[in-house]
């Protein structure tokens, strides 16, 4: 048996690919290289580079490695984006994972994993927000999702497919042991960009509205760690091994931090001050976002072994100080020659 994951030389893919790896998994990846980078894969991992939607490389790539399983990251995740480009959205969330489900269906695989967002619910009326609660999404990015996450449903129950659906929260940190991490240019994740700023490498960062009705003023996010988000597919991946049904699950820890509070844990962990500009609301962004975790510790079996924000914080700071190291030796190398 072999797990196909897509976009598994990105941020959270690689993560996936790892934790698969060490769980003497077979992995074959299908990644266009877009965000992902070559040497986030472990050493002997099959790397296939191209599109998830290219049906006519899926094919061969299931063919060859007898995949039985895929877990589905590759994908653009950017909320202001989606808002200047919401075709370019549609696209690439949309239509590649139809055209994916497609080999998938016709190869025969019956085990599919999903990476939606929570972004789907919009500004929900209850918190914290249980999967049941009405999808309304304000941004092209949440309307991608869930225009995926109900294409799914119907392909899988027309196909005896069985998914998981796995809602992510605010995903943050890097590896524990600083292996892999978060190495996009210009990434809009706020631990990203409030660690970049502890290290010197923004002037400030911006907060985007200070006037909700939260108790500071900022939103308020459930943030979780990408390692115990990597555990969770793992566990939704024996779910549906041990013959369990198709589900919809929250990642989250079931707890909130606001910007403020954020920016305030990597000041405490960073042990530096950094500017921090106020800036007016953006158009799409989510009051607060709190996961109900009930049904995901039911269904699966999983622990999270990260649920503390400075934990997190401190995770993604070591990662950010070794890209600091790296690029310094490599101008280093590249001065002396």
């Amino acid at each position: 048996m072999t797990v196909l994951v897509t976009g598994g030389a990105g941020y959270i893919g690689s993560h996936m690919v790892l934790a698969l790896v060490e769980a003497g998994e077979n992995v074959v990846v299908v990644d266009n290289l877009s965000t992902g980078f070559t040497s986030f894969l472990p050493e002997g991992v099959p790397l296939f580079i191209g599109d998830a939607g290219d049906e006519n490389l899926v094919e061969g790539v299931i063919a060859a490695h007898e995949v039985d399983a895929i877990i589905h990251f590759a994908g653009s995740v950017v909320v202001p984006e989606s808002l200047r480009d919401p075709l370019g959205y549609y696209r690439n969330n949309t239509m590649t994972t139809r055209n994916l489900l497609n080999v998938a269906i016709n190869c025969g695989v019956k085990r599919f994993i999903f990476s939606s967002t929570a972004a789907v619910y919009g500004n929900p009326e209850q918190v914290p927000v249980p999967e049941q609660a009405p999808t309304r999404p304000l941004s092209p990015y949440g309307s991608s999702k869930l225009m995926t996450e109900i294409m799914l449903h119907d392909a899988a129950s027309a196909h005896d497919m069985k998914f998981v659906v796995l809602r992510y929260f605010n995903v943050a940190g890097a590896d524990p042991h600083a292996r892999i991490g978060l190495a996009t240019v210009g990434a809009t994740h706020l631990l990203k960009i409030a660690v970049e700023a502890a290290t010197g490498q923004r002037a400030r960062i911006e907060v985007y509205g200070t006037d909700y009705p939260t108790p500071d003023g900022s939103c308020i996010r459930d943030f979780i760690h990408v390692s115990d988000l990597a555990q969770a597919h793992r566990a939704a991946l024996a779910h549906l091994r041990q013959g369990g049904d198709s589900t919809t699950l929250n990642c989250g820890y079931g707890r909130g931090y606001s910007v403020l509070e954020t920016i305030e844990a990597v000041r405490r962990v960073s042990g530096r001050q950094f500017a921090v500009q106020y800036a007016p609301r953006r158009p799409g962004d989510i009051m607060t976002m709190i996961a109900d975790t009930s049904r995901i510790r039911s269904v699966l079996d999983w622990t999270p072994q990260y649920d503390d924000l400075e934990t997190i914080a401190r995770h993604a700071l070591a990662w950010e100080s070794k890209l600091i190291g790296e690029r310094a030796g490599s101008e280093r190398r590249a001065v002396s020659a």
